[in-house]
């Protein structure tokens, strides 16, 4: 267990008081670590802590499972000594500012995409336990429920489901389905948008008859919001007065904002986290349920996935539909073999795999990380990281495709800034 979060984590971690701390010997007992992303100059970040001070000095006073965690925090500040004065308001130990690299290398493995954010870690793997700590720490205040380990989908949406016609169903109702679990809220336009587009995806999927359903999950800020919201839409929906089962289902599927729109099959098993993308990408519904395709052609509506980690782009000299297939072809090998490594060890693909044309979409994409105008030109792009890998040669291959993500996720490639 010790090896791992050192591999992890490094050999030495730092307190408020300046003292290092010694990863190896902080891991002997620990099985849950909560890595918690922030920053001293966020409001949210500073309001936050607070509240986790206080779970944190309770769990480590009163639970019977004191000894068995520990949070760790990563920050994103870029001043030393912001950073060190926010780290004297914290109990817990941090990674040393100077580890920049290594703290990176945690945002993009566990695909953090706002802050703060406190992911719950398996100590002896590094596998996510719970997403969405934040609400570990507000609806388990005296962390009763630890480990917080993931439930099945069926338990936690068990109860009665709404129409919007006030009639309710039980939940018992979704079995055998296909089912979309949809957070969004009136307040927020781009939910708005989503909503209309999927009102006609959920009528096109049930006119072919496929079983399908849709449980709503607000957010929104009051009932009567909710209530005018719900009304135009014709599925399922957790009452909004069931604030408890509202916040398990954001834990359960680690929502960091929304639209978020999960997509499960009859199991209860994700197909795809990103239903949104899905959604917009294929109004006539004929992908449904949106299996993931190990390589995509970059499209604006598919464009906000290159903000949740490294990705490779392959750049092609093309404007007709239908000529990105052959980059495609030549990369979904590689992309299939990455992503059936990483799936076995039931963590998630270090790498999205897209192909790109000659279009505004792609101009834009090349005038803001200040890529050549080279094509084909192959790219890995790290936004987060604002960090670009480039390799430009005259021909493409499969075989200098595989190089370059062997070498990239050996750290062998030396980024540069974007």
């Amino acid at each position: 267990m010790s090896e791992f979060l050192v591999h992890l984590l490094g050999e030495r971690l730092v307190n408020g008081e300046k003292a290092e701390v010694d990863v190896q010997a902080l891991g002997s007992k620990l099985s849950l670590v909560g890595l918690y992303f922030g920053c001293s100059l966020n409001g949210p970040c500073k309001q936050f802590n607070a509240s986790l001070g206080d779970f944190y000095s309770k769990f480590k006073t009163s639970s019977e499972h004191k000894d068995k965690l520990e949070i760790v925090f990563v920050s994103s500040d870029q001043d030393q000594k912001h950073w060190q004065e926010f780290l004297q308001e914290m109990q817990w130990p941090a990674l040393p500012f100077k580890e920049r690299h290594k703290k990176m290398k945690l945002w993009n493995k566990y695909k953090v995409t706002s802050i703060p954010s406190l992911v719950f870690v398996d100590a002896a793997t590094g596998k996510v336990v719970c997403r969405n700590g934040l609400l570990v720490v507000r609806d388990d205040p005296k962390g009763l429920e630890f480990p917080w380990g993931p439930k099945p989908f069926a338990e936690v949406v068990s109860g009665p489901l709404l129409r919007n016609n006030g009639q309710a169903t039980d939940s018992s109702a979704l079995e055998g389905s296909y089912v979309g679990v949809y957070f969004s809220a009136h307040w927020c336009p781009p939910c708005r948008s989503l909503t209309r587009v999927l009102v006609e995806s959920y009528r096109t999927v049930k006119e072919a008859g496929q079983k399908f359903e849709i449980v709503f999950v607000s957010a929104d800020r009051s009932e009567d919001s909710f209530k005018q919201y719900f009304s135009e839409m014709p599925w399922l929906a957790i009452p909004y007065a069931d604030e408890g089962r509202r916040s398990r289902l954001n834990r359960l599927y680690g929502i960091q904002g929304i639209p978020t729109l999960i997509l499960l099959d009859s199991e209860g098993r994700v197909v795809t986290r990103q239903g949104r993308v899905e959604v917009l990408n294929d109004p006539e519904c004929r992908h449904f349920p949106w299996h993931p395709r190990p390589v995509l052609e970059l499209s604006e509506s598919n464009a906000v996935q290159l903000n949740e980690g490294p990705c490779l782009v392959l750049f092609v000299d093309t404007e007709e539909e239908g000529e990105l297939e052959p980059a495609k072809e030549l990369i979904q090998p590689i992309a299939e073999k990455i992503i059936a490594k990483y799936k076995e060890k039931e963590e998630e693909t270090p790498l999205l795999f897209f192909v790109a044309g000659e279009d505004d979409m792609s101009d834009s994409l090349r005038d803001y990380t200040n890529l050549p105008e080279a094509a084909p030109l192959l790219t890995i792009l790290d936004m987060s990281a604002r960090a670009k890998y480039v390799r430009d040669v005259e021909e493409i291959t499969a075989a200098v495709v595989e190089q370059f993500v062997g070498d990239f996720l050996a750290e062998k490639l030396k980024p540069e800034p974007i």
